[in-house]
């Protein structure tokens, strides 16, 4: 079997736009899908996404077109050989670029051997989950009474976990926790506070003790991730899990290095920033290793959750599924999606592969940029 075309798209879902943070303004989620053809008719397709200030973004899908012509010929089950091809040796890439093509791989494998990807990629062969709790991840919303109407409506939707996306300035998002925690005494959901690495060590030290107090579950990205020195003094400090945002540990070198220093409470990473599932297992590897949680994220748009609610289904390191509220922005273009149910759980996909239908219509009605790789160049 060996690969004969990769198409790409950057996809501009004409839906409802948020942001996560104060200082950013509501931001362009751009959903860069790709799909890889066989000689023997196999088809293996993936999406990453990213989010932008002022207007869609075209580089991801570019950084492909670059990619793509290493993997035309090539036997798409070689994928460990494929992604040290394709991995970046001189000058940064996009690792979402990567990504794509190397869970696009994995989606083609899983539909050879008829499994889905948790299977396939389960530290101990049979063992892998088949669901996860879920925590609902809010974004920005204007007011603190917006929050707590928003707790009551995800509480009745079965949510026993809610992250919030706040304003990301210390005061401001303490008056928010103090208010759910007042409204909310009891431990029956658990709540997490996100900062998007907004805080300076001293507005992060004050939260996180406030919220270690208030018996929140973690506390997600006070600093920059690049700030080691500083989450490891957080995390000595308190008690509450200190957690990364997982968007700028790109490669495994520094992912084990800070795991190794004990920065953290609880890892955190992403498939898509981690450029694919063949790194990203690698980094679950190491957590287990460790005896560390990864808490893997799964925000943006359907595809690229699956890639990452497969991961964390064959591992049993992980304690919760990231569901991006509200569900219908992050399911455009898509027949088969994925959703908290009642019982506060995400199951697995059970189709091939990372198990979702695509609807390509609606994805190439929203197509800002697209090209064809291959054998022609």
């Amino acid at each position: 079997m060996k690969i004969e075309r990769i198409e790409v798209r950057a996809v501009a879902p004409p839906v409802e736009r948020f942001t996560w943070s104060d200082d950013l303004p509501d931001q362009y989620a751009t959903n860069t899908v790709v799909r890889i053809f066989t000689d023997d008719g196999v088809e293996g397709v993936a999406g990453v996404w990213n989010a932008t200030s002022f207007d869609y973004e075209r580089y991801t899908a570019e950084t492909i077109r670059h990619l793509a012509p290493i993997l035309i010929g090539r036997d798409p089950l070689d994928r460990d050989a494929i992604w040290q091809d394709i991995r970046p040796r001189v000058f940064p890439l996009p690792p979402q670029a990567l990504a794509a093509l190397d869970i696009a791989l994995w989606d083609l494998g899983g539909k050879v051997t008829g499994q889905p990807l948790y299977k396939m990629l389960a530290s101990t062969p049979g063992k892998a989950r088949d669901r996860i709790p879920a925590y609902a991840s809010t974004p920005l919303f204007k007011d603190v009474q917006a929050y707590l109407d928003s707790v009551e409506e995800l509480r009745a939707m079965g949510f026993k976990a809610i992250k919030f996306h706040t304003w990301c300035i210390p005061e401001l998002d303490l008056e928010l926790a103090r208010a759910v925690r007042k409204t909310y005494p009891d431990d029956d959901v658990a709540f997490m506070l996100d900062a998007e690495n907004n805080y300076d060590y001293a507005g992060a030290l004050r939260v996180a003790q406030e919220l270690e107090e208030m018996g929140f579950r973690w506390f997600e990205a006070p600093l920059h991730d690049s700030d080691l020195e500083g989450y490891r003094a957080l995390t000595k400090a308190v008690s509450i899990p200190i957690i990364p945002s997982g968007n700028w540990f790109m490669e495994l070198h520094s992912f084990r290095e800070a795991i190794n220093t004990k920065a953290w409470g609880a890892a955190r990473m992403d498939v898509a920033m981690m450029g694919g599932l063949t790194q990203a297992r690698q980094a679950m590897d190491i957590t287990v290793e460790a005896g560390l949680n990864c808490e893997v994220m799964a925000w943006g748009f359907s595809l690229v959750s699956a890639a990452n609610l497969h991961l964390m289904l064959a591992y049993d390191n992980c304690s919760f599924f990231e569901q991006a509220i509200p569900y219908e922005p992050y399911e455009y273009g898509m027949k088969d999606v994925i959703r908290t149910q009642p019982d506060g759980h995400v199951y697995a996909p059970e189709k091939p592969g990372l198990g979702l239908e695509v609807d390509w219509p609606a994805m190439e009605s929203a197509t800002l940029h697209s090209f064809i790789v291959d054998s022609r160049g």
